[in-house]
């Protein structure tokens, strides 16, 4: 799990049905010795008292950083009533002295301090996801409510075919079904589990406004769009800007899909003009298309040509460990160091049998230092391959940083955490670096050109606008313009939006859907995934040049180049410590965001796009 500056932030895991409900405690747990929070009057409204501020505030944020980490990992690795309850408390604790301490730093808004301590107090500011306000009581009922969420997503079951299955059950089967009763009948039954949260995520709403207002800032929302060195009117702006560079490319993948789709299913079940059916993708929230790849093969390539990167990893006897070394081995490849010994002790790299647990794969520093660890139910397939060397880049990136001062030990923003990993994965699932690890005997010629990039792009295109509408969703939930009542029409509007797709079928009065993805109960920023998605191809692009390599860019490994992970390990040293601009022209060049690396990469792509969808009316406005 990336560090939160100062909130506690829960992970979510699968499990049994239900939830235990966290009630209020009159006892707490220790907290520790340099939790309590410092007086107002210890540090004086001047630049030396700002300056002792900030030294005491990162002591203190230092080690209640690594007692939260603890006890949220011990939560997400044994979910268990007493784990939950710890947990809570914990968070409440953490909670209460970040609010304290942001505060604290409003203080010295019109004092003259040095350049790194004013970046310092503003992100002291901007550090917690959810602000309690100062008064008492709030920060423990809101600890108490993420961690319910948290909890009643992670248990969640449904009833299919007969028979309580998790959410790891109901995506394989999302994946392999190609009956359109059968997608329906899963999409619908995973969402069972989250009407129960819509009013705790209501009072959520309403409790972390009242603390984002008491920071100074009009709700949640902005609070969350103020952390990206810019307004949050201009981020707003800037996102919208990115996404209108890419949507023409969007707009010919999901016109291509959809005729696919129609070819097999039908007028009936998949119509050849409009939006597409939500649950025929081939993924529980839609967000990624990869799985139908059968469906939407090119036509005329002949089956099996090609490689099935979870056939060859099954076939060179790879298990999960082998996954994550394997992963590792790419990071060392580009002259970065072994992760420690403690890493594959304390990692969770399977699934227990014997408990409940958090599957959904995260990278955590708990000691802020060099306690890496991953947390996984890691599977011998493609999707894991790749989501290995992505968490592996979190923890990289977090030993890289980690001799900034405390509040520095961050990504530049929470896009570029997100995108190291995935820049790494864009390596990791080339045919050239399969050959160069000896899973692939030989690299296809061009004729692979086209399957491999519709594969790619059924992932990482047809992602953008879901990276998009989560957190547009959110904003408008923490503004107000979207009340409780209107949650779930909200979040199928925007469904039909930006991605141009509608559920299976009516949804029931009481749905809430946006709880049925994990980040929205686990009150994980999305609109850090939609960056990412774009920083990786700028990373691409400038790793490659650098690597001096001439070739189609989606052929691009930089296994092996120490040139290259100088750079980039210089890169993320940089942590938090400076504008993400300055850490994005470190490494690439640029001062900031550029859409056209993705086209760069996709272009081969996107002619032959153009080409297919001639004669259709493409969008789903007709």
């Amino acid at each position: 799990m990336k560090r939160q500056l100062m909130a506690a932030v829960a992970v979510c895991a699968l499990g049994l049905t239900g939830c235990v409900t966290v009630k209020s405690w009159a006892t707490e747990l220790p907290a520790p010795a340099s939790a309590a929070p410092a007086t107002a009057s210890a540090f004086p409204v001047t630049t030396e008292g700002a300056t002792a501020f900030v030294a005491d505030a990162e002591k203190r944020l230092m080690e209640m950083g690594e007692y939260v980490a603890r006890v949220q990992w011990v939560r997400a690795t044994n979910i268990t009533f007493d784990t939950m309850w710890l947990e809570s408390r914990a968070n409440a604790q953490s909670t209460e002295m970040s609010v304290q301490l942001a505060n604290e730093a409003a203080r010295f808004n019109d004092v003259q301090v040095p350049a790194d301590v004013r970046r310092k107090l503003n992100l002291l500011r901007l550090g917690l996801v959810l602000p309690a306000p100062n008064r008492p009581g709030a920060a423990t009922e809101l600890a108490e409510i993420t961690t319910r969420l948290d909890s009643t997503y992670a248990t969640g079951k449904f009833a299919f075919k007969g028979e309580q299955i998790t959410l790891d059950d109901a995506n394989i089967k999302m994946a392999e079904s190609r009956d359109p009763a059968e997608t329906k009948a899963l999409y619908e039954g995973w969402r069972t589990i989250s009407p129960v949260m819509r009013d705790d995520y209501a009072r959520m709403v309403e409790i972390a406004n009242e603390g984002s207002r008491e920071l100074g800032y009009a709700d949640t929302g902005a609070m969350w769009r103020a952390g990206y060195d810019m307004s949050p009117d201009a981020f707003a702006a800037e996102t919208d800007r990115l996404w209108n560079q890419v949507k023409p490319f969007y707009v010919n993948l999901h016109c291509y899909v959809r005729g696919r789709l129609n070819a097999k299913y039908g007028d009936a079940v998949q119509p050849d003009h409009g939006p597409i059916r939500a649950d025929l993708l081939g993924n529980m929230w839609s967000q990624q298309w990869g799985n139908i790849y059968d469906v939407v093969a090119p036509p005329g390539v002949p089956e099996g040509q090609g490689y099935d990167l979870t056939q060859l990893l099954t076939h060179a006897n790879y298990d999960a460990t082998r996954m994550v070394k394997t992963g590792e081995g790419f990071y060392t490849s580009l002259g970065l160091p072994a992760l420690p010994d403690t890493f594959w002790e304390r990692s969770q790299i399977t699934r227990p049998r014997d408990r409940e647990v958090v599957c959904h794969a995260s990278a955590w520093d708990v000691d802020n230092v060099d306690d890496l660890r991953i947390k996984m139910c890691t599977q011998v397939n493609a999707d894991d391959f790749y989501t290995v060397h992505h968490e592996l880049g979190h923890n990289y990136y977090q030993r890289a940083y980690n001799q900034q001062p405390f509040l520095f030990r961050n990504g530049a923003n929470d896009g570029f955490h997100e995108a190291i990993g995935d820049f790494i994965g864009l390596s990791a699932t080339t045919p050239t670096y399969l050959n160069q690890i000896g899973l692939l005997d030989t690299v296809p010629g061009a004729e692979e050109d086209i399957p491999f990039l519709l594969k790619m792009a059924l992932d990482k295109i047809a992602f953008l606008p879901f990276g998009l509408m989560v957190d547009r969703w959110r904003w408008d939930v923490f503004s107000g313009k979207t009340a409780p009542a209107g949650y779930n029409d909200a979040w199928t509007a925007n469904m039909l939006k930006y991605q141009g797709l509608t559920p299976p079928g009516p949804r029931p009065v009481n749905a809430f859907d946006p709880g049925a993805k994990y980040h929205i109960p686990g009150n994980t920023p999305y609109t850090r995934y939609f960056l990412a998605h774009i920083y990786q191809f700028q990373f691409q692009r400038a790793a490659c040049k650098q690597a001096g390599w001439t070739g189609p860019l989606h052929r691009c490994s930089i296994y092996g180049n120490t040139e290259v992970g100088q750079r980039f390990n210089a890169m993320m040293e940089m942590g938090q410590s400076r504008p993400w601009q300055e850490a994005m022209a470190a490494f690439t060049g640029e001062n900031g965001n550029d859409a056209s690396a993705v086209a760069d990469y996709f272009a081969p792509l996107n002619t032959w796009l153009i080409q297919q969808n001639r004669g259709k009316s493409c969008g789903w406005d007709n």
